[in-house]
């Protein structure tokens, strides 16, 4: 009698024990369900560790907005590529690219809208060891660019100006960490870089190369798709991340890039040295592209498909 007692309890604490296992099971399902519809929600940005992003990194970290009609969440990547890839997937709903990248991306079907346009520039930076100090001199050397891009362009535009007796070669390194890493190891000729990655080259020593095109056009941008502007909560989104962004020129304006160092640090991984000696960079309130910078992207996207 004692022993079917006995089986009796162990049966009994199996099935509590299963049960209690579904219920955690079920609450798990639910949270995950929650998060996910969360994150679709979100107004998800792709960014670069570059100083073009700075507005975007203190909107997340440093300037009050309304949390009730703006969920952001920041996706990092190092290329313009990958962060046109994500927004061309879905992956994000915008992203900080440049104009002629986000032209090609309409063409190829994914419909953007431009609301911010950023002040992205690039210098070619030679390695110290290459002793390139003008682009006359870029005869059989190599340069580190991205497809389709401006840097594509850009040195498309350096081949015509220097006239070169011998061909110049375009290396694909789309990753702005592993371009700098490559003029830091001395395993390429130059390389278009924006801020900080020029100045921490120029830190070691490398050289600007005189003599390259200098463009007058901002073609950065903040690129959104349409396909996720379609409800009122999207656009509520929008409207609070521009403002917010509006903030965070503002503030840089008033208190310089130097007040934000911790976030430079944190978002860019550079050292406080380096801070210091970053060039002046414009940061205007959100304004779509100009119509020249978008007739300018245009006819450089359809030189760079040569």
């Amino acid at each position: 009698m004692r022993n079917k007692i006995i089986i009796g309890l162990c049966i009994a604490a199996v099935v509590c024990s299963c049960g209690e296992t579904g219920n955690k099971a079920e609450e798990v399902r639910i949270e995950k369900a929650k998060e996910l519809e969360q994150w679709k929600a979100a107004l998800r940005v792709g960014v670069t560790p570059t100083m073009d992003c700075l507005p975007v990194f203190i909107v997340k970290d440093s300037v009050p907005y309304d949390t009730t009609r703006l969920d952001l969440r920041l996706r990092i990547y190092n290329s313009h590529l990958d962060c046109d890839t994500a927004l061309a997937r879905g992956g994000v709903k915008g992203s900080a690219t440049e104009l002629v990248r986000a032209e090609r991306l309409q063409r190829t079907g994914t419909a953007l809208t431009y609301p911010i346009s950023t002040d992205l520039r690039w210098r070619l930076v030679a390695n110290k060891k290459a002793r390139l100090k003008d682009i006359s001199q870029f005869s059989d050397k190599m340069i580190a660019m991205t497809r389709f891009s401006m840097t594509d362009f850009l040195t498309e535009e350096v081949k015509a100006k220097a006239k070169l007796k011998y061909p110049l070669y375009k290396v694909q390194v789309n990753d702005v960490i592993t371009r700098l890493g490559m003029i830091l190891g001395n395993e390429m000729d130059a390389a278009w870089m924006t801020e900080p990655q020029a100045t921490i080259a120029l830190s070691q020593g490398h050289d600007i190369v005189e003599g390259c095109p200098i463009d007058s056009l901002a073609m950065g941008v903040i690129a959104f798709r349409h396909a996720d502007m379609t409800t009122e909560r999207d656009e509520e989104q929008i409207d609070e991340f521009i403002k917010a962004y509006d903030k965070a020129c503002t503030l840089i304006e008033k208190n310089g890039i130097a007040h934000y160092s911790d976030i430079i640090r944190k978002y860019m991984g550079v050292t406080q040295n380096i801070i210091g000696k970053l060039p002046r960079q414009k940061y205007d309130k959100a304004h779509s592209p100009y119509p020249a910078d978008l007739e300018a992207a245009r006819r450089r996207l359809i030189k760079t498909k040569k």
